[in-house]
C-alpha cells in the first residue's frame, strides 16, 4: 500500500486526528502550569514545590515512552493511541477532585502513564504513513496542534480559573478532552504500513541497544532535552514574575499571554518546511538562535518586551522541535518508535528535571538566574550538531 498523499481525503482525515492528539495531550499535559503561583499560595509551598505538579507528570511520562514503542508494535498503533487519550482525558477531569497537594501529585504521575501512548506514536505514526518527501510539513502540523494545545490548556485554564476557580477549570478541559478523544478515534485512518508483533523484554532490550550504538542518532536525541528544558524553565517562571512586583498580572492575563503559543503553531510548519528544502542542521541552529534572542529579550523590564521576547522564544522553540523530531525520524530508519520514543524520553527529562532545577535558579537569582540558566542550555546545542554532522559525514564515508 502507498503513503498517504497530500489533497486525498485520508490526508484531511489525519491531518486533523494529528492535530486532535497533539492538543489533547498538551492541554491535559500543562493545565497546572499557570496555576503554580495559585498552588504555591494555596497549599503554602515553595515555587519548585508547586513545579512538581508539572514535572511529576513529564518525568513519569518520559519513562513510560519507553514501554509504549513497544506496547504500540504489539498492539497496534492506533488502538493505543486510541486507549491513551482516551484514560488522559478521564484522569485530567478525574484531577479536578484531588482533595490535597499529595493527592494532586498522585493524579498527576499517574496522568504521566497514560499521556505516553500518543507523542511517540504520533511521531512513529507519521514517519511511517506519510510520504517521506513531506514529512517535516506534516511532523510540523502535528507539532503545531501541540503548541496550540499548549497555549489552550494555558489560556483556558488561566480564564476558567479567575471564573469558576481551579478545580472548575481542570474538570471543564477535562470534558472537552474526552469529547475530542471520540472524534480522533473517527478521523484516524488505520496504519498500512505497520505490522504488529510480538514483541519480548529481550527484543525490546536489543533494538533500543541498537539506537544507544548509532552516535549521530544519540546526539540528535540529547537535543530533546536541551530544547525542552529551556522551554519550560521560562514558562514555569515568568507567571511567577508576573503575578509579582511590578506587574501585578490577574490569572487571566497571565494566561492570555500564553497566545504567543501562535507563533509556535506557525513556526513549527514553517521551519518543518524550510528544513525539508534547505537541510535541518542549517536550518535548526537558526531557530536555536531565535530562542536565546528571545530568552535575551524577557530581560527588559518592559512589559510588551517581555511579552515580545516570550513570542521569540515560542517560535524558535517550535522550530527547533519540529526540526529535531523529524531528523531524529530519518536517521533511525527502522528503528523509528525505539529512537522517537528515546527522543521524547530526553525531552520530557528536560523538562522534568531543568524545569524543578530552574526554581533554584529564580528563588536564588531571579529572572536573571533563570535566563542565565537558559542561555547556558542552549548553547549546548551548538557542539552537539556539529557532532552529529561530524558522525553524519563520517558515516558516509563508512
Amino acid at each position: 500500500m502507498g503513503f498517504i498523499q497530500p489533497h486525498t481525503n485520508d490526508y484531511r482525515r489525519a491531518s486533523w486526528a494529528l492535530f486532535i492528539s497533539g492538543f489533547v495531550t498538551f492541554a491535559t499535559l500543562y493545565t497546572t502550569q499557570p496555576l503554580l503561583p495559585l498552588f504555591a499560595k494555596e497549599f503554602h509551598i515553595s515555587a519548585a514545590a508547586a513545579s512538581l505538579t508539572l514535572s511529576i507528570s513529564t518525568g513519569v511520562l518520559a519513562f513510560s515512552l519507553l514501554a509504549a514503542a513497544s506496547l504500540s508494535d504489539g498492539l497496534g498503533r492506533k488502538k493505543l493511541m486510541v486507549i491513551s487519550m482516551s484514560a488522559t482525558s478521564i484522569l485530567g477531569l478525574l484531577t479536578a477532585f484531588s482533595p490535597t497537594f499529595s493527592a494532586l501529585l498522585a493524579m498527576r504521575g499517574l496522568l504521566g502513564v497514560f499521556l505516553a501512548g500518543v507523542p511517540a506514536i504520533a511521531m512513529t505514526y507519521v514517519g511511517e504513513e506519510f510520504d517521506p518527501k513531506g514529512l517535516g510539513r506534516m511532523m510540523g502540523l502535528y507539532i503545531s496542534g501541540t503548541s496550540i494545545g499548549g497555549m489552550s490548556g494555558r489560556l483556558l485554564t488561566g480564564l476558567l480559573t479567575d471564573l469558576f476557580g481551579w478545580r472548575q477549570a481542570l474538570g471543564i478541559i477535562g470534558i472537552l478532552s474526552i469529547i475530542l478523544s471520540y472524534l480522533f478515534w473517527i478521523f484516524l485512518p488505520a496504519p498500512r504500513h505497520s505490522v504488529k508483533r510480538h514483541i519480548s523484554l529481550k527484543m525490546a532490550f536489543k533494538e533500543y541497544c541498537a539506537v544507544f550504538a548509532h552516535k549521530r542518532l544519540l546526539l540528535l536525541i540529547s537535543l530533546g532535552f536541551i530544547l525542552m528544558g529551556s522551554f519550560v524553565t521560562l514558562y514555569n517562571y515568568i507567571g511567577f514574575q508576573l503575578m509579582g512586583d511590578p506587574y501585578h498580572l490577574s490569572q487571566t492575563i497571565i494566561g492570555f499571554i500564553f497566545v504567543v503559543y501562535l507563533a509556535g503553531t506557525f513556526s513549527s510548519v514553517y521551519m518543518g518546511k524550510k528544513a525539508d528544502s534547505f537541510g535541518s542542521s542549517g536550518t535548526i541552529k537558526v531557530s536555536i538562535a531565535l530562542m536565546g534572542g528571545g530568552a535575551l529579550m524577557t530581560l527588559f523590564p518592559q512589559l510588551p518586551l517581555k511579552i515580545a521576547g516570550i513570542a521569540v522564544f515560542t517560535f524558535g522553540f517550535f522550530g527547533s522541535h519540529s526540526i529535531a523530531s523529524s531528523w531524529v525520524g530519518r536517521a533511525a530508519a527502522e528503528y523509528r518508535a525505539q529512537a522517537s520514543s528515546l527522543y521524547l524520553l530526553a525531552y520530557y527529562l528536560g523538562s522534568s528535571l531543568a524545569g524543578s532545577i530552574g526554581g533554584f535558579f529564580w528563588t536564588h537569582f531571579h529572572w536573571l538566574g533563570i535566563i542565565a540558566f537558559i542561555t547556558g542550555l542552549l548553547l549546548l546545542s551548538y557542539p552537539v550538531i556539529l557532532l552529529a554532522e561530524s558522525a553524519h559525514h563520517k558515516e558516509k564515508q563508512a
